[in-house]
This record gives C-alpha cells, structure tokens and sequence, in this order.
C-alpha cells in the first residue's frame, strides 16, 4: 500500500483521555448544513463574473450572484427565484448572459416551473418560454445568448436544450436544439419556438457556434449508452435564416466519449476524448497533449466545461489522474502550466475572458471557492464564495491519499481521513470505528476537498475511508470499465477490500467498521450488507434497491437503460438482476442499518425503499427509515441535512457503543 499526507498535522493544546466517538468537537450538524453545497456554472457577463450557489436556509434553493467589476457582490433575484434545471433531471448550466445596452441582460431556469426567463437590472423577471401540462413539461439547459442576425443590438435569440414531454411516462420525452426568441413571444406560445434539430437522436448537449457564425457543434448519442460509454460530435453549417443543415459526426462513436467542444478564437475545433483510454484534449482530430490523464469527466450535468480556449491561442485545462488541478495548455508544445495556490481540486467549471479565467477550486482544507487567474502574471486569487474557517482547522480531517490492492490483485483507490481533535486522544490500546464512504454515480469519484460533513465525523474520532471503487472516473477508460456487468460485484468487493485492509494493519476496529453511500452508493451499501458480513452497520440515503424495478421503468429517462452497462440487458440475463438486488435478498441483512429517502425523488423513488422495508418485516432487525417531504435526490435543505446526520450518528452509536454528547437518539425498530 501506499500513502500520502496531506498538509501537516497541527500543534495540539493540552489533550483529554475519551474513547472514539465521544470527542467532544465544535463541528456540529447545524454547521455541516449550512456549509452543504458549493459555487456552480461560473460565466462572465462582459467584464462581470457571475455564478450560483446553494442557500440550504432558504428551502435549498440556488441563487445567483453577480461580481461587479469593484469586487463588490449583489444578489439580482431574490427568493423565492431558483437558478436550477432539471433538464435528465441533474440538471445543467441553467443560465447565461450578455451586455445590451451596457447593461447585463441574464437568461435563467427557473427551478418551480422550469420556464426560461430574461432578466435586466432594473425590471422582473419576464418569462420566454410556455408552460406545459404534459408530463413534466417543457424543460431547458445550457443556454447561450445570440443577437439577432444581422443586428447586433436586436432582440436575438437563446439556443439551448430543449427537453419536451409528451406523456405522463419518464420515457415520453424528445430531446431537441431549440432558438427561443428573446422577445417574450414564445412566452404563451409553443410554436414559436424554433426547433434546430430533429429528435433523432435521444440525448442532445447545447450548441456551440464557429467563430464566424457559419457552423455549430453539439455532442449527441443514445440509449443504451450513457455519455460517458460513447457519444457523436456533430457538426451542422448556419444557413442566412439560422437553420442548421444536416449534421455530420466528425469524432466520438459507441465506444468513444467525446466529453466537451468548443471552438478556438482562430476558428479550429477542440474536444475532448477517450479515445487512446484517457480523456485528452483533441485539435481538429489531433491529440494536444496526449497523458495518462483525464482532461475530461462524466457529463453528468449539461454544459460542464474540463477546458476553455483563450484569445491568445492556450487552452485553459483541467487536469490530473484522481483530482483535477487547473491549468493552461500551450498546443504548440503540449506544456501545461499549473496554477498556483492550494487548491488541488477543480469542478467541471470554467469561464474566460481576454486573459481571465474564472474557476471553482478546493482543497483539504478549504471550500469550494470562485477562484480567478490571470494567464499574463500568472496571479491567482479568490474572488467569490470564500472560505472561511468556522472553527479551528485543527479539527479539519488529514486525509491520506492510499492505493489499496483488491482481488485479483487490482489497484483500489482511495481517501482516508483518520479521527483527529486537537482536544482529545482514544485511550491506549483502542482502535477507532470507520465507515466507508461509497459515492455516487457509480460513474464518478469522491472530491479530495474539505467536507464538514466528514470533519463531523472524524473530530469525534470517528474515522471515514473515501473509496473510488472499480468503475469509478479520474484513472482512465479501463479502470471505469471494471464495473461493467459487474456493478454489485467489484463495488462491493473493494469497499470491503479498504475497510478489511484497514483493519488488518491496525488502523480500524475490525469490530466497528460500518458503510455508507448516496443514489448508487447506496446501493453499493445496500448490497454491501446483504453480500458480505465486514460492516456492523450501515447507512442508505435514497438509493437504488430493485434493480428489476429500476431497469423496467422505475426511474427517469436519463438511466434508464444504464444497468445494460451497469449490469447487463435484464431480457438477458433478468436472474442477474434478481441475484444482486438488496430487495429480493432482505434475509440476508442482519446488521442494523438508516435508510433516508426523499420523498421527491423520481431518480430513486421511494416505492424502492418501501418494497425493501416490507421484507425486513418481522425480521428482527433493528433498523430506522426516514423520509423527507419536499426533498428529491439528494439532500438540500439545512434541516434535513440536521436530521440525517444526527440520525447517523446515533446509529453509530448505539451499534458501536459509542458516548456522544447532545445527538438525539434515533429510534431503531425491529
């Protein structure tokens, strides 16, 4: 195994004897809540830097925030306005903006009715798009704004996604490039909205367009796949009326992601493939920069930007195996010139202008910040959405960056954030409880930033172990394709490979070991507990629990025909389904366990955990379920937050015998 440290531990006060667990620590779940949630979709609005951010206060709602030019901040659209589509129901870059008339002219989502609005100071929010009683109605991401043609400073247009319902199903949907006229007509009428594309294809990215207004890219593909497995770049010329001629696809395929385009200034075409097993920045089908690297991530969320070309000709790039550090690209050479400063993680985010590029960065010991740098001096600073430390860092995880070895011998990558408290120490001799994080996705990995939710942990001496199971993004294309058909397999197996390793080399009680996940990580935890008997517990927030259920129509559009990948076609293989699925193997669960579920949720929906709870009937095994009212997938609101981590908390010990102080108890029944 190997292992890192990451920063130095601090210089601790005089200490107290406590067993684990029972730390007194000033990192509560008030303060966790309020810190869930970080800046997203930065953009400039001619020399201004705007962006959203969470407010979990104000029902989870996200708000957009506007940098003027001296620093100073402004909130243009109060509550209850809420900057977020639901576009694949993740969402993506709900807004974008332009200058007209030397003021900003802002085009956003709105969250409650999913309607396009056009906004300038001064005025309210005037709706552009219709409502729509079918279904979940019209829907809208990654806008961009145009002037009319021929007329800078005419009432122009918004090109975007446009995602139609037309039944009540979640697969009754069209997908489609869409010009909504920024004059307010379409406000009450469908039809005039200008349609770009055919629905030919299932899923669609927003449009970006040449340098010269002649051409447009977009990136497309279809069920089964997922983005992530293989997509198309098409390629469309701009007639004199805006029309798109018929695409052709110039790169990707069904076993290529194309995961980004944009055009250069000089008017070549950039993208990012996997093409060579790495996502890696291409030029006019020309690898850049060719590493053993991810330039790309999953698009999870449409209008994710890894890259960004500058006037001067460099790239402004996302980098790295595991984590992304921010840097800029020369073509010409293939340098990459990092940025300085202590983030060492960077969301797929990024905005520039002349010699500015605006980033949202992280770090072990920091939040996610709205950073700036300036490519001329090579100056960075932060700009928005600073962190500021709301207790002691002391008390912050040191987290260990670790390589473990699993079955067969494969490399398992992992986080791992030992208890610490500059208050207190276990007595000699006792080993501290761990639990096992598996994230999301399962397409995806866990960040290395600073998480109070698991400094809440860690500063009572529990410890947490991240772990980026097979599958997982940020080591290339063979190392996500070890899930495939063996999702509740390999998930599983490493998880219980970092929590058993742990224990062997004395940095875990064997006795105390619990797992933990969200969505596909709870599943992951879910069959974790049926599969294998390493964790004396485990907590499962809205997860996936039926996959027969789940891959028959249980869930949105977006996935529903992810386990073929995940697991293979249920026509197929259906006993794999029914083999691996926590719901038809309840009988198995001994350990107690949490299970959390939004009751809004369409992605897991709670018939899920319900069938599964029914089975525990009678069982024996003590066990919790809590469902929020007005929460989807994944938690937002500050007093859920509260309540599941208090929840979690005290599951842990009433399991692990632990004394922690002020944490109501959670009612276990049987």
């Amino acid at each position: 195994m190997e292992e890192t440290a990451v920063g130095e531990p601090a210089v601790k006060p005089e200490v107290r004897i406590l067993p684990y667990g029972s730390w007194p620590s000033p990192v509560d779940a008030e303060l966790a809540a309020a810190h869930g949630g970080k800046p997203e979709f930065v953009g400039f609005v001619g020399d201004e830097v705007w962006w959203t951010e969470p407010r979990p206060a104000e029902g989870g709602r996200r708000a957009l925030v506007r940098r003027r030019t001296d620093g100073t901040e402004e909130f243009p659209l109060p509550a209850p306005w809420n900057v977020r589509s639901r576009v694949i129901e993740y969402g993506g870059r709900p807004w974008a903006g332009a200058v007209r008339g030397g003021e900003p002219l802002l085009v956003f989502v709105n969250f409650a009715d999913q309607r396009l609005y056009r906004w300038q100071p001064g005025g309210e929010p005037l709706p552009l798009t219709p409502v729509s009683a079918v279904g979940g109605g019209l829907r809208w991401a990654d806008p961009q704004v145009l002037p009319g043609r021929g007329d800078a400073d005419g009432p122009g247009e918004v090109w975007c996604v446009l995602e139609e319902f037309t039944g009540e199903g979640p697969g009754d949907v069209r997908r489609v490039l869409a010009a909504v006229p920024l004059d307010g007509s379409a406000a009450a009428d469908r039809g005039a909205v200008r349609e770009l594309t055919d629905d030919r294809h299932r899923f669609v990215t927003g449009p970006r367009l040449s340098p010269d207004g002649r051409s447009a890219v977009w990136l497309a593909w279809d069920h089964p796949r997922m983005p992530w497995d293989g997509t198309e770049l098409l390629l469309a010329q701009v007639g004199e009326d805006g029309a798109l001629s018929a695409p052709e696809v110039v790169a990707g395929g069904p076993e290529e992601s194309i995961a980004q385009a944009e055009w250069a200034p000089g008017g070549s075409l950039l993208y990012v493939s996997d093409r060579g097993g790495w996502w890696n920045l291409h030029r006019d089908g020309e690898p850049l920069c060719p590493r053993e690297e991810e330039f790309g991530g999953p698009l999870w969320k449409l209008g994710q930007r890894w890259f960004a070309p500058l006037d001067d000709g460099t790239v402004a790039v996302l980098h790295g195996r595991g984590a992304a550090a921010l840097g800029v690209l020369d073509p010409e050479t293939g340098e990459v010139v990092d940025a300085a400063g202590p983030w060492t993680e960077f969301d797929a985010t990024l905005a520039v202008r002349g010699e500015r590029v605006v980033a949202v960065g992280a770090g072990p010991h920091s939040a996610h910040e709205v950073v700036e740098l300036d490519t001329r001096t090579g100056r960075t600073r932060v700009i928005g959405a600073a962190h500021e430390d709301a207790v002691d860092p002391a008390y912050y995880p040191e987290p260990l960056i670790r390589t473990f070895t699993g079955p067969d011998g494969r490399e398992i990558h992992a986080h791992v954030h030992p208890p610490r408290n500059p208050g207190c120490v276990a007595p000699e001799g006792e080993l501290p409880p761990y639990v096992v994080w598996a994230h999301g996705g399962p397409t995806s990995r866990a960040p290395l930033v600073l998480d109070l939710e698991i400094a809440y942990f860690t500063s009572r001496g529990i410890g947490v172990a991240e772990v980026d199971y097979g599958g997982s993004t940020g080591y290339g294309r063979e190392y996500r394709d070890r899930l495939r058909e063996r999702w509740g397999v390999v998930d599983v197996e490493d998880c219980a490979a970092v929590a058993l390793a742990l224990a062997d080399e004395g940095t875990a009680d064997r006795a105390r070991l619990a797992i933990r996940g969200g969505s596909a990580g709870g599943w992951t935890a879910a069959a974790s507990l049926t599969a294998t008997d390493v964790y004396a517990c485990g907590t499962i927030l809205y997860p996936i629990l039926d996959l027969t259920g789940w891959g028959s129509g249980e869930t949105h559009d977006f996935e529903s025909r992810y386990l073929e990948t995940l697991v293979g076609p249920l026509a197929e293989v259906p006993e794999r389904y029914a083999e691996r699925s926590p719901a038809e193997h309840a009988d198995r669960i001994t350990a107690p366990f949490l299970l959390l579920q939004g009751l809004d949720d369409v992605i897991c929906p709670p018939a899920q955990c319900e069938r599964f709870l029914a089975r525990m009937t009678g069982r024996g095994v003590p066990h919790a379920y809590l469902a929020f009212e007005g929460e989807g997938h994944g938690f937002r609101r500050a007093e859920t937050m509260v309540r599941v981590l208090e929840s979690e908390l005290s599951l842990y010990a009433q399991v692990f015998g632990l004394a922690p102080a002020g944490i109501p108890t959670l009612e276990l029944v049987t």
